[in-house]
C-alpha cells in the first residue's frame, strides 16, 4: 500500500477576518448610524462628502474603522490574486497575507502623510484635507464591494485568474471614476492651479501605482 500526502487547503483564516470586518461594520453602524446610512448612499447622494468632509474627517473613528476594513478586504483580494497567478508563493509563504496587509497599509499611510506634508508646505491644508476625505471615502466604499467579491470568490465561485483580473479592473475603473468626480468637484481649484495639479497627479497619484504594478508583477513572475 502506497501512502500519499493529502494536502487540505483551508480558508478559515480568511473567514475569521471577513467576520471581523462584518463586526467592524456593525460597530460603525451602531455608534454612527446616520453617518453610516449616508455613507452607503454615497453613489446616489453627495451629502456624506459635503457634510462630513470637514474638521480632519479622515481621522474620525468612523473613517478609521472603515480604513481597517479596507486594508483587510483589499489584502485578502490581493492574496487571492497571488493564489491565482503565483500559487507556489501562496502555498510556501505562510506569512504572505500579513506581508500584503502590512505593505498595503504602510503604502497608503505613507502616501497620505506625504500628501498632508505637501498641503502644509503650500498652505492648502483645508482644501487637501477635503480632497483626501473624498478619496478615502470612495475607497472605503469600494472596500465594501471588494468585501462582497471576496465572499463570492471564496465560498461560491473559486476565482480563476481571468475572473479575478476582470473584477480587479472593474474596481480600478470605479476608483478612476471616483477620482475624476473629485477633480470635477474641485474644478475651479484645478484650473487655477493647473501646473501644481499636474505635478501632484504625476508624483502622488500615478507614479506610486506604477511602482506597485511593477513590484506586484515582478513578485508574481518569480
Amino acid at each position: 500500500m502506497d501512502y500519499t500526502e493529502r494536502i487540505i487547503e483551508t480558508n478559515d483564516w480568511a473567514t475569521y477576518l471577513l467576520v471581523g470586518c462584518f463586526l467592524l461594520l456593525a460597530v460603525a453602524k451602531y455608534f454612527y448610524p446616520k453617518r453610516f446610512d449616508e455613507f452607503v448612499l454615497m453613489p446616489l447622494s453627495n451629502k456624506y462628502l459635503s457634510v462630513y468632509g470637514k474638521d480632519d474627517a479622515i481621522y474620525h473613528p468612523f473613517s478609521m474603522i472603515l480604513f481597517v476594513v479596507q486594508v483587510v478586504c483589499v489584502s485578502i483580494f490581493i492574496y487571492l490574486l497571488f493564489e491565482a497567478f503565483n500559487p507556489t508563493e501562496a502555498q510556501e509563504n505562510p506569512w504572505l497575507f500579513v506581508q500584503i496587509a502590512t505593505g498595503y497599509a504602510t503604502f497608503v499611510l505613507i502616501k497620505l502623510s506625504i500628501e498632508k506634508i505637501v498641503a502644509n508646505i503650500f498652505s492648502m491644508d483645508a482644501i487637501i484635507d477635503q480632497y483626501l476625505h473624498q478619496k478615502l471615502s470612495h475607497r472605503n466604499f469600494l472596500a465594501l464591494l471588494i468585501f462582497l467579491g471576496n465572499l463570492f470568490f471564496l465560498y461560491f465561485y473559486p476565482g480563476t485568474s481571468f475572473s479575478l483580473l476582470i473584477f480587479a479592473l472593474t474596481i480600478l475603473l470605479f476608483n478612476t471614476i471616483a477620482l475624476i468626480s473629485s477633480y470635477k468637484k474641485n474644478g475651479n481649484l484645478v484650473v487655477s492651479n493647473f501646473f501644481h495639479f499636474i505635478v501632484y497627479l504625476c508624483a502622488l497619484e500615478i507614479s506610486p501605482y506604477i511602482i506597485l504594478y511593477k513590484v506586484f508583477f515582478t513578485e508574481v513572475s518569480i
